[in-house]
């Protein structure tokens, strides 16, 4: 007999969360699913700050090691950056205009703090960004301070000689990181039964009226994805690298099947360099440093996707988030992305944080994840894809010749 796999799992907690809140809405399973809801919760607020603190300062020693490649390095980190931040506005654009958890009801508005969307003015934020006590920061849970004081510190270890003491803090952090991911996988583990308890809380107290501004925020998602990856993505590759986005595109369409298979675009690397190096024709050099740092670092669809996401939960509760919000939500999704691991629901993890930046409830999370394994996976293609047409810039940038339309 085939093992269910982690997805299957989470659809089938979808469908029976969906049946069994209609069928027992004013019975004791709607506690049971409220408390498992809870407890999922937690577990998800507990990776939070370990997963911050191991995962920025391990893409900062990473990108750092990068930068100390010269030009080609500071050329990839500007375009990883530039899409990155595109992306997120091209989200931030759209779901305001479509607004799709407008009216919408998750019936845990009891859970949105009074504070929540109110991040003061830019010099409020730019001030508390800085941690006067990073401890207390994070015992706190203050987002910003403690990614601030992360990208600190992993400058500054990038910054001690070569040598033993740089290579066991490098050694510590990226195994710290690897660890928090273990721990992650576990927990998500236990997202079936989380989901079951939220879907079935849900729609025992609201019914089936939830559903309907999912569906448009599954809608605003995809669009803004194929926005970016049809609109932007392409008008850079043809501007900057001279390059026939189509032609482009059928070049890379075994990898960029795979990012969508599997929603990993650390398992498609191996494959987006083989399509990148022998169709496309740039070279091993640039090709096995830009590939691996932007699978690392550059992840366009998952920051497009928390700010859409975090926007939407926002409106379904009824939180009006101030232009400084939605900034701090800009800043907050471009510094997570690059957190985010190249693995399954690892932007769904990593949401978390910038829902906790502009105050808003974790619980939001249970509606998403109903739909986040098909967004996943168009998010990872389009990360992938990003990554690719950033190989063909930086190759061009870099003079090479056999990079031809």
């Amino acid at each position: 007999m085939k093992k269910i796999s982690l997805t299957g799992w989470i659809l089938i907690a979808v469908f029976v969360g969906v049946l069994s809140g209609w069928l027992f809405h004013d019975t004791f399973v709607i506690d049971v699913a409220a408390f498992l809801a809870t407890v999922f919760t937690r577990l998800l607020k507990m990776l939070i700050v370990p997963l911050i603190f191991t995962s920025i300062v391990s893409g900062i020693i990473g990108v750092g090691s990068a930068t100390n490649l010269g030009k080609m390095g500071g050329k990839t980190l500007l375009y990883y950056i530039c899409t990155s931040f595109m992306a997120i506005l091209t989200g931030l654009v759209l779901v305001n205009v479509i607004q799709p958890g407008v009216g919408a009801d998750l019936g845990l508005k009891e859970a949105v703090t009074m504070n929540a969307g109110n991040a003061g003015s830019l010099v409020d934020v730019f001030i508390r960004m800085i941690p006067a006590n990073a401890v207390k920061a994070a015992s706190d849970g203050q987002m910003l301070p403690i990614i601030v004081f992360c990208v600190f510190l992993g400058i500054g270890i990038t910054q001690l000689p070569k040598g033993n003491l740089r290579t066991s803090l490098e050694n510590l952090f990226n195994a710290g990181f690897q660890v928090m991911m273990k721990v992650t996988h576990i927990v998500l583990l236990f997202a079936p039964i989380g989901i079951w308890g939220y879907l079935t809380k849900l729609v025992g107290t609201t019914g089936f009226d939830a559903f309907i501004p999912l569906g448009w925020y599954a809608l605003t998602v995809f669009m803004a994805l194929v926005i970016h990856a049809f609109i932007t993505l392409p008008l850079i590759l043809r501007f900057m690298a001279r390059y026939n986005p189509m032609h482009f595109f059928k070049h890379m369409g075994a990898a960029l099947l795979t990012a969508f298979s599997t929603a990993s675009s650390s398992a498609t690397l191996p494959l987006t360099l083989e399509c990148v190096e022998k169709n496309a024709k740039v070279s091993n050099k640039v090709s096995s440093f830009v590939l691996p740092l932007g699978a690392t670092i550059n992840m366009d669809g998952t920051a497009l996707y928390e700010c859409v996401a975090v926007m939407f939960i926002a409106q379904a509760y009824g939180v009006e988030l101030s232009f400084v919000s939605q900034m701090v939500v800009v800043i907050t999704a471009l510094l997570a992305s690059i957190g985010a691991a190249g693995i399954p629901m690892a932007g769904l993890v990593m949401m978390s944080i910038v829902l906790t930046a502009v105050g808003l409830p974790l619980e939001g999370v249970g509606l998403i994840i109903a739909v986040d394994r098909v967004l996943d996976m168009c998010r990872t293609t389009v990360n992938v894809w990003s990554d690719s047409c950033g190989t063909m810039v930086i190759g061009k940038l870099e003079g090479e010749v056999g990079i031809q339309s």
